[in-house]
């Protein structure tokens, strides 16, 4: 190519009124965003990060003015960020907590961006609550709670630790991401979910999962194009540590689906 990838990056939303955010200037706003570091994730593979907006009824520009098609047109590929929990009626349930409720608003858009993806053939990667989303896009559910629900020996989420928190993953042999670490059989990853799938989706592999209790922690569609998700955040993994897993296979991988999609 004589271009750089343009690899889209759905948008993290803000909502005003968050409890301890101030209540003044840009706060007041609903705030579309993209983490820096999956920006410079990217940037590090020789792509460029273009975050594609998100539209709801309270938007100044109409969700029928807004064609993702356009956007997977004319982006190379899709990153699905992490962020707040998919909310449990994306997949059929209601909250069980006041705490689960997850953002609605962001699932539809997502869903609707990824299908625009899938539809151009383009491929399509998730982060953390990405992975979860495409489960559920493909008609997966997932655990609202994993302490609750899911009790286990390791904890997934800890409190004052985000991305330094950490566990063991196994990769599953003869998958695609196994094949990306030959003669690596486990790995360590950041863990920063409070939610896992609980039912994965029919179409669905699992590629990774976690060592010591089992939950998921990787999957790939097995459709005609490239879409796969982990639920740790290579972007947070320092480059060059070698307690945490080399997410550069993975990335590399990603692009160059990108590249021959681009080129078809």
């Amino acid at each position: 190519m004589d271009r750089p990838l343009l690899i889209g990056v759905s948008a993290r939303i803000f909502y005003p009124g968050v409890a301890g955010m101030p209540a003044q200037g840009v706060w007041t706003r609903t705030l579309h965003y993209l983490e820096q570091s999956v920006a410079h994730w990217l940037l590090g593979g020789g792509a460029m990060a273009v975050m594609v907006p998100a539209v709801d009824a309270t938007s100044v520009v109409l969700r029928s003015d807004l064609d993702l098609h356009d956007y997977a047109a004319a982006l190379d590929g899709l990153v699905l960020q992490g962020g707040n929990d998919v909310a449990p009626e994306s997949y059929g349930e209601t909250p069980g907590h006041v705490d689960w409720q997850g953002d609605r608003i962001r699932d539809r858009y997502e869903i609707d961006l990824l299908r625009a993806f899938v539809a151009a053939g383009k491929p399509v990667f998730g982060i953390c609550r990405g992975l979860q989303l495409l489960n559920v896009a493909w008609g997966g559910t997932l655990l609202q709670d994993i302490p609750t629900l899911h009790p286990t020996e390791v904890e997934h989420h800890v409190h004052g630790l985000y991305e330094r928190h950490r566990h063991e993953i196994e990769f599953v042999p003869g998958t695609r991401l196994a094949a990306l670490y030959p003669g690596q059989s486990r790995a360590r990853t950041n863990s920063i979910h409070h939610q896992a799938i609980k039912r994965l989706a029919d179409e669905f592999t699992v590629e990774a999962h976690c060592l010591q209790d089992g939950l998921i922690e990787a999957v790939r569609w097995r459709g005609p194009s490239f879409v796969a998700g982990v639920q740790w955040h290579p972007e947070f993994h320092p480059l060059g540590d070698a307690e945490t897993l080399d997410d550069r296979p993975m990335l590399q991988d990603f692009l160059a689906a990108a590249r021959a999609a681009a080129a078809a």
